[in-house]
C-alpha cells in the first residue's frame, strides 16, 4: 500500500488535508503523480511545477513543499506539503 498525505498551510496552520491511497502495481513515480492529480482535483488547484529543489527534497525525505513559485495561478495559502506516509 502506498499512501500520500497532502496538507495546505497558511500562517503555520493546516487549512485542510487528505490522504490518497494507491495499491496498484505502478512505479513509485507514477503513484506520486497519480496521487497529485487526485489532490489537485480535490483541492481545486492547478498542477504545481516540479522544480529541481522539489525533486531533490522529495527524493531525500519523501516529503516536499510547493510554494507560490511552483504554481502558475495565484494560491490563497502559503504552501502545499506532500508526504509519503506508507510505502511497501
Amino acid at each position: 500500500m502506498f499512501r500520500l498525505w497532502a496538507k495546505e498551510f497558511k500562517d503555520n496552520r493546516m487549512l485542510r488535508d487528505t490522504v490518497i491511497c494507491d495499491d496498484t502495481k505502478d512505479t513509485r513515480t507514477h503513484k506520486v503523480f497519480h496521487a497529485l492529480d487526485q489532490i489537485c482535483q480535490e483541492f481545486d488547484l492547478s498542477q504545481p511545477l516540479w522544480l529541481d529543489t522539489n525533486i531533490r527534497e522529495f527524493q531525500r525525505h519523501a516529503k516536499v513543499r510547493f510554494y507560490q513559485d511552483s504554481f502558475i495561478e495565484q494560491i490563497d495559502f502559503d504552501y502545499l506539503e506532500l508526504q509519503v506516509i506508507e510505502e511497501d
